[in-house]
């Protein structure tokens, strides 16, 4: 069980939930810029953000984008923790007739173009991922040597990187980069929860994934679909912080959609309170990941 206070993450948007599924969806930079103010107004310390083209509503990688959106962050509230995504760019399709020919849908990208935007942005924190996983019929890619060089830019630009967790293996890949100096720890760790073929949602995987971690490192967890709210308890009760967002999932409850990224936010804000636990500001928040005061 927690005893200090929890910082709240929200992941506005994502890669993957698509504008059909739920007409909630931001998909502008203002939009994505104004979910994540309103999220900060329920209770969120920190937010994770992605970008979309603002017409079509699919995934985008452009800068400009990203700096769009920071900059109105920036402007409504400069505490606000900003985490930029470097995920995308990672995805794998083989072709049917030769599997090493990459069919139609795949991102791979140099592992520099993955993190450009953070090397002129500068964010607060990015994510790293170090999964090489089946994801869904697709495959997902990042191998050591990738994984280092998208850590040098990181380190590099200053920015705190942020472990996304899978599975097991990607532990042990992450530890082996503290050992060897790539990252520093203990780190800051999030535990994805419910992604087919990696982790499943259930309170023995946390646990498990928790106690293979350096000791005071700082971890998060989330759970994909319907297991966003039980892992929000479950992340509080065994000392970890947690992530809610329509990047994970876009329903309040069974049948109803979230209408807001601020309404899951709240939501998880409730279940913290109702456990006896107390939510961390932005400021506080930035003084548990050893983050500078808000930039100007």
């Amino acid at each position: 069980m927690s005893t200090a206070k929890t910082l709240i993450t929200c992941a506005v948007t994502g890669n993957l939930v698509k504008p059909e599924q739920t007409p909630h969806l931001p998909i502008t930079p203002v939009q994505i810029a104004d979910e994540c103010l309103a999220a900060a107004e329920a209770g969120a310390s920190q937010v994770h953000i992605h970008v979309r083209n603002p017409e079509t509503g699919r995934p985008s990688m452009e800068v400009e984008l990203y700096r769009e959106v920071v900059d109105r962050i920036r402007r409504g509230n400069r505490e606000l923790i900003v985490n930029l995504t470097t995920g995308p760019g990672g995805r794998f399709i083989p072709s049917e007739d030769d599997p090493k020919i990459a069919a139609p849908g795949t991102t791979l990208l140099p592992p520099e173009k993955r993190v450009e935007h953070i090397a002129l942005i500068k964010p607060d924190v990015c994510s790293l991922d170090l999964n090489t996983m089946n994801s869904g019929p697709d495959v997902v890619i990042n191998t050591p040597k990738n994984v280092r060089r998208m850590a040098k830019v990181m380190r590099e630009a200053g920015v705190k990187p942020e472990l996304e967790i899978f599975d097991s293996g990607d532990i042990n890949l992450a530890l082996d980069l503290i050992a060897d100096g790539t990252l520093e720890g203990p780190a800051m760790w999030t535990f994805v929860l419910g992604v087919k073929y990696g982790f499943a949602p259930t309170p023995e995987t946390l646990l498990y994934a928790r106690n293979m971690l350096p000791r005071g490192a700082f971890w998060s967890a989330f759970g994909i679909g319907r297991m966003e709210f039980p892992i929000v308890a479950q992340a509080w009760l065994l000392g970890g912080h947690v992530r809610v967002g329509m990047e994970d999932n876009i329903y309040l409850e069974k049948g109803v959609l979230a209408e807001s990224n601020a309404q899951l936010v709240a939501k998880a804000r409730d279940i913290l309170v109702s456990l006896g636990g107390e939510v961390a500001n932005p400021r506080e928040a930035r003084a548990m990941l050893g983050l500078p005061d808000a930039r100007s």
